[in-house]
């Protein structure tokens, strides 16, 4: 499901992204536990792997919003008629 050579602390960051949807550094931090320091070096991870999205926060620009990238982002998309 996920990587293996992911830290512990991105595999619950992407778990928690994965069943809650998008959500910012502080919204990381209250749903995981961990502290803020933490959740910043896990997003760091998942972004080097382009595992999550960082998209701009219209509501508070100083905060990014952060997405897990889904799979089908990959993957050229196929219609069926």
């Amino acid at each position: 499901m996920y990587p293996t050579t992911l830290p512990p602390s991105s595999k619950t960051v992407l778990a928690i992204l994965d069943a809650g949807g998008a959500m910012t550094h502080k919204d990381l931090v209250e749903k995981t536990r961990l502290a803020p320091r933490t959740v910043r070096y896990a997003l760091k991870k998942l972004k080097e792997r382009q595992l999550i999205i960082e998209k701009f926060n219209f509501r508070d620009a100083r905060q990014i919003i952060y997405q897990q990238k889904a799979a089908q982002d990959s993957k050229p998309q196929t219609a069926f008629v």
